[in-house]
């Protein structure tokens, strides 16, 4: 190990490092987590003992609590740990500040467990002009939509976050603290050129934006039938009321006893038939309208005429002692 680390490139270097679950650490950014794993204590220790310098990197699965090293992202973020306290359950609370990207090249893992990451640091191109500044500017167009559709968001990391004094700064910055997915934040911790970290940015927000929108539309419109339908209760419930205030039965159960009626008065056929479009006219119409009213007064006289009567009347007329 020893041999190696002699003869390593001069573009290289030795770090502590400890992977991470759920979180991916950029440059210029500060980042609290907490620290319980063993072999990552060993790795703070390691590195509070020089000169601060850890290398921090998102492992693929943050179920899997000994990742090995191919479980681990290549590209991380070389941190300076600001702050490291200890917890009474034993796990470490630990502030970074990101510094510089940096891509594994080779990793170690001691007898404890612990990692050794071989890094070479990743700088961030330059990209400065037209291009850029117009990417930015859609970004700040983008935030402002965001939080016009989504008030309840992270105002202040956003804005904040628009402040940075480099085009870089800003897209590293953004990168963090949209609440995206980690593959994602991790697509754009690899994508080192600025511009297209840029346009990335431009595109996750006009998603993020789409979501939103359809999410409130979706609201609006179940709200909207909800009222309707509370509005129908409640007005059902004042009809009610009002039946029962003036001793009338139940609008369905007068409509079903109704039905039942015109079921039992020994209608002809075609009487009949009259009688359930009427009816069915009648289910349809407001209870206290004028059209509802007409309609039971005809279907009244309908099940008042003597049917059944006139059935024996005519029965009685052809029989043989009749002829």
């Amino acid at each position: 190990m020893q041999e190696f680390t002699d003869q390593m490139p001069l573009d290289i270097e030795r770090f502590p490092m400890v992977p991470i679950r759920d979180v991916v650490i950029f440059p210029f950014t500060k980042v609290a987590f907490k620290i319980g794993r063993p072999s990552s204590v060993i790795a703070l220790e390691q590195a509070m003992t020089g000169g601060r310098q850890i290398f921090l990197a998102t492992q693929h699965d943050a179920t899997i609590d000994e990742p090995t090293a191919d479980q681990i992202y290549q590209v991380g973020t070389l941190g300076r740990i600001l702050q490291a306290q200890r917890l009474e359950n034993g796990q470490i609370k630990v502030v970074v500040e990101g510094r510089e990207r940096g891509r594994m090249v080779r990793v170690e893992q001691e007898a404890d467990g612990m990692f050794y990451a071989h890094v070479r640091r990743v700088a961030s191109t330059d990209e400065s002009g037209y291009r850029t500044d117009g990417l930015l500017q859609k970004i700040h167009t983008l935030v402002e939509q965001f939080l016009r559709v989504s008030p309840d968001a992270y105002t202040d990391a956003l804005h904040a976050s628009l402040r940075g004094v480099s085009a870089a700064q800003i897209a590293d910055s953004m990168s963090s603290h949209l609440r995206i997915g980690v593959e994602e934040k991790q697509d754009l911790l690899e994508t080192v050129s600025v511009q297209e970290r840029l346009q990335k940015l431009v595109d996750v927000l006009d998603a993020e934006i789409e979501k939103r929108q359809l999410d409130r539309n979706i609201h609006s419109r179940t709200k909207k039938q909800m009222d309707k339908h509370q509005r129908e209760y409640y007005l059902n419930e004042q009809i009610k009321a009002i039946h029962k205030e003036l001793g009338r039965k139940d609008e369905k159960a007068e409509l079903e006893d109704l039905k039942k009626k015109i079921a039992d008065a020994g209608m002809t056929e075609e009487a009949t038939d009259k009688a359930m479009q009427e009816f069915a006219r009648l289910e349809a119409m407001p209870p206290m309208s004028a059209e509802s009213t007409v309609a039971r007064t005809y279907l009244d006289w309908l099940i008042n005429v003597p049917w059944k009567d006139r059935s024996t009347r005519s029965k009685t007329s052809t029989s043989p002692r009749g002829r």
